[in-house]
């Protein structure tokens, strides 16, 4: 049996999950949060249920020694199950890393490295990486990087129309995230339908707090709505997505903002949240139907974006075979994708309203039959994408070895 422990790791928290490989079952999953707080706490699904905790997480290193103690006391137990490798979901891999890494300390000083490219997220990546390997000394570590699908988009794609010398000295370019989903859902669509994933022109919406759509042709990443962060593209939950970069200058301008004023300003106070007040899609539905105008328009707003994406993408594709939500959003909002989608009829896209309404976790097609365009909805699991590619990884560095 091979078991492979994935972790994603932020600031003050992180996430777990054990998967055997064979079935690709997750055997244990776990959130490790409020680390550096007074009083932390631990959730842990394991064989007999799940079991919390509270108790005092100063860093990630206590923190894993909470998560082993859970397996410990709540199964299963990592002797019987013991992982061959930890995978690492790491957000930001620049022009280095396009895929999944073995981690070394070289590999540690590049990802700390890359940390201004991604602030809020590489470095607390690393906490977890360190803190994993004290856990773990015996097994590989692997990075798995958001932005290595996106490694084949085209210099077209990539390259913001600025000072080609400046732009370089900064590796100032579209990187595009949220990779590991858009290959696990578009590679699950083209199973699914059995279809070949290379005959396939795919649009994949991940729709959650953060959200991005990916043209996939062919397997391929060609074109996506992120770029250099997770700030560019969809109207998101607290993040303002595409906008004139002029309304920086003229914000710090006229109301005197600050750099750190800007940028708390459109990844935490816009989006959604910016325009209604509300985070949740779900409080969002309730404010409209309650008559609250703020609240409708922040909806349009946001499918408008959406339907700009969608016909934008369909047009760099040359055509367009399958369209496919998921994430939060995604995959339980019928109303938002019934939204994003209507009016493209002269696309082929025709929903069945019956199939959309349905709520379901499994993978299912909602596009009414007579669809030139078929319609998915499909559950993300980036935890099982990047085990999966952790055992390849350890798998080829074994052979290279």
């Amino acid at each position: 049996m091979s078991a492979v422990l994935v972790v994603n790791s932020g600031s003050s928290s992180f996430k777990y999950q054990l998967i055997d490989m064979d079935t690709e079952e997750a055997l244990a999953s776990g959130l490790v949060e409020r680390i550096g707080d007074a009083s932390g706490q631990t959730t842990h699904h394991g064989p007999h249920g799940t079991s919390e905790r509270t108790l005092a997480i100063p860093d990630h290193t206590a923190g894993f020694r909470a998560m082993l103690d859970a397996f410990d006391a709540d199964g299963p137990s990592l002797t019987e199950y013991p992982p061959v490798a930890v995978g690492h979901r790491v957000v930001h891999g620049g022009k280095r890393f396009f895929e999944p890494t073995v981690v070394t300390p070289l590999v540690e000083i590049n990802i700390e490295d890359l940390a201004d490219l991604a602030p809020l997220h590489n470095p607390a990546n690393l906490q977890g990486i360190r803190a994993a390997e004290k856990a773990f000394p015996d097994v590989p570590h692997v990075a798995v990087f958001d932005t290595a699908f996106h490694r084949t988009l085209p210099p077209a794609a990539y390259t913001y129309a600025i000072d080609a010398e400046l732009a370089e000295r900064h590796r100032v370019r579209r990187y595009g995230f949220h990779g590991t989903s858009h290959k696990y859902v578009s590679e699950t669509v083209a199973r699914y339908l059995d279809r070949p994933l290379g005959d396939l022109k795919q649009i994949v919406l991940h729709l959650g707090n953060g959200a991005s759509a990916c043209a996939v042709d062919g397997g391929r990443s060609v074109d996506t709505s992120m770029g250099l962060t997770p700030l560019e593209g969809l109207v998101m939950g607290t993040r303002s997505g595409d906008l004139d970069p002029a309304v920086l200058v003229h914000l710090s301008r006229r109301a005197q903002l600050s750099t750190d004023e800007l940028d708390e300003l459109l990844n935490r106070r816009s989006g959604i949240f910016g325009l209604s007040g509300h985070r949740d899609m779900r409080d969002l539905h309730a404010a409209i139907v309650d008559g609250d105008q703020g609240a409708r328009l922040a909806l349009d707003t946001y499918l408008h974006r959406l339907k700009h994406y969608i016909g934008a993408y369909a047009a760099l594709l040359g055509g367009l075979d399958v369209v496919t939500f998921t994430a939060g959003v995604g995959e339980n909002d019928a109303a938002v994708r019934a939204g994003a989608l209507a009016g493209l009829e002269f696309l082929g896209i025709r929903i069945d309203e019956g199939r959309n309404a349905e709520r379901s976790k499994n993978t299912r097609i909602i596009s009414a039959d007579d669809s030139a365009v078929t319609v998915l909805v499909v559950p993300t699991n980036e935890e099982l994408e990047i085990a999966r590619q952790t055992l390849a990884a350890i798998g080829e560095s074994a052979a290279a070895g």
